[in-house]
């Protein structure tokens, strides 16, 4: 494939890698040389599609479906990973539910669906993932969100769980230091809203660069996290136009 070839050799396990962001990690990380698993829960035929676009350029994926919502499907998945791509030793954490709720309008059942899949969805992953690698090197990135650092009233379930996530990303690069290195990528406005133009100039407007990322420079932060440096662990690189100063 295209690209630097700085993964060759490593494979990869990406939640939420059918659609969206997700999607676009696991690309990145074919044109990198690494072999991706791709899970996916109800995306199966955006996850195929996925698949066959690494495929058709001279990578390898396999495709896992999975409700890691359920802590039993999330704790076996990186044994299914194995099982499908060999030993895994690169982990995104991308996977999450994103709802627009105020504190008062959240309900239990809302609440409990974000925990599931925004942070014990990442731990238990994490957890099996660190067991699997044992004394061997790894990589974990959470993908977070610029909110994590500076929550406010909005997106409530949501912005909770991220800083949650935030917080085990520090605390799990003391736990699995000196072998696994931990970090976090917290994201600001990468793609547009469902919402439209009106939108757009709403949350652009907060953005001291002015603009949207592409989607290039999110996946170049990632390869940079995965395959760059060894010495940093425990970061969370802000890849938001400056969005959580203002």
């Amino acid at each position: 494939m295209e690209a630097s070839q700085a993964l060759q050799g490593h494979r990869a396990l990406v939640t939420g890698a059918a659609v969206r962001l997700g999607k676009a990690f696991a690309l990145a990380l074919a044109r990198s040389g690494a072999a991706v698993a791709i899970h996916y829960d109800h995306s199966a035929d955006e996850a195929r599609q996925t698949a066959r676009q690494i495929e058709e350029a001279g990578g390898s994926a396999a495709i896992l479906q999975a409700d890691i919502s359920d802590p039993n499907e999330a704790a076996e998945l990186i044994g299914r990973a194995v099982a499908a791509q060999g030993e895994i030793d690169l982990l995104v954490n991308s996977a999450s539910i994103f709802e627009s709720q105020r504190a008062l309008d959240t309900s239990l059942d809302s609440w409990n669906a974000h925990l599931a899949i925004n942070l014990t969805a990442p731990f238990l992953l994490s957890q099996a993932f660190a067991r699997h690698r044992q004394d061997r090197d790894g990589t974990i990135v959470n993908i977070l969100d610029w909110r994590a650092l500076r929550p406010g009233p909005d997106h409530f379930a949501y912005t909770i769980t991220k800083a949650a996530l935030a917080a085990m990303t520090h605390s799990l690069a003391l736990a699995f230091a000196p072998n696994i290195r931990v970090n976090g990528l917290a994201l600001g406005a990468i793609l547009p809203p469902a919402g439209g133009a009106a939108d757009e100039g709403r949350i652009i407007a907060k953005v001291p660069l002015g603009r949207w990322a592409s989607l290039e420079e999110v996946e170049n932060a990632l390869l940079f996290l995965l395959g760059g440096p060894e010495y940093i662990t425990g970061t969370i690189l802000h890849v938001d136009g400056g969005r959580q100063l203002a």
